[in-house]
């Protein structure tokens, strides 16, 4: 099981939320945070079981600017 920890400021998500979401539905995982802090960044964890897929979910998201994400074993 790995979880895959994104970040993004609050301008990437009004320019690439809808985009990501669509990126987060392709891949077999199940999202187990969402918040959203005050200054307007978010901060998701997503848990995916195939190690192959979190790798592939962490660096896609690297693709949107202003978004960083890292995958890592639970």
């Amino acid at each position: 099981m790995w979880q895959v920890k994104i970040n993004c400021s609050g301008e990437a998500w009004k320019t690439y939320g809808a985009t990501f979401k669509a990126l987060a539905d392709k891949y077999s995982g199940n999202c187990i945070t969402s918040k959203k802090l005050p200054d307007g960044q978010r901060i998701m964890v997503y848990k995916i079981e195939d190690v192959s897929d979190a790798e592939a979910f962490a660096e896609e998201c690297q693709n949107f600017s202003g978004f960083t994400a890292y995958f890592e074993s639970l």
